[in-house]
């Protein structure tokens, strides 16, 4: 067995782990990586979460080509991450604007553990924002927390497998 060097010094060794024990396709984890595992959805969400809707808006924002664009926004909608909504300004043609379902509106706080996380360890300023209580002001952070709210640190935690991986 190999030793973790982040381990603390007193820890044993962890066995070696040559498979996981819940396959891809059983696993939410992959499901949702498969979804938002490339940098333009999970920045388009970024912008949606911002109030940048409208597809120019989003293109000259974010710098994507069009087409690809295009194809993240229509995987989105089918998702049900976010929905197509039509507007037309003047004598325009009608154009469209991508909000965030309950749905995506769930997503957010993946976004808000990866602003976190990238505030703390990639940043030697002050962050930008801060996510706070609407009502009090006061800051949040994300926590694992048990059904009755206690919180939990990730030292203790463990993953619970319910259903092993079929071999």
């Amino acid at each position: 067995s190999d030793s973790n060097p982040d381990s603390p010094p007193d820890a044993p060794p962890r066995p070696r782990v040559v498979q996981t024990p819940v396959a891809m396709d059983d696993c939410g984890m992959a499901r949702a990586t498969d979804l938002f595992g490339d940098r333009w959805t999970l920045l388009i969400l970024r912008e949606a979460l911002y109030g940048v809707t409208r597809f120019e808006d989003l293109r000259a924002d974010l710098g994507i080509p069009r087409a690809a664009l295009s194809q993240r926004l229509d995987r989105m909608v089918a998702a049900g991450l976010l929905s197509r909504r039509p507007y037309r300004e003047g004598a325009s043609r009608t154009r469209h604007e991508y909000r965030m379902t309950d749905q995506g509106m769930e997503a957010v706080i993946v976004l808000v553990a990866l602003m976190d996380w990238g505030d703390r360890f990639l940043r030697d300023d002050t962050p930008p924002i801060d996510v706070v209580e609407s009502a009090t002001g006061e800051k949040l952070s994300i926590a694992l927390t048990t059904q009755d709210g206690r919180v939990v640190p990730l030292k203790d935690a463990k993953m619970n497998i319910l259903r092993r991986r079929k071999t």
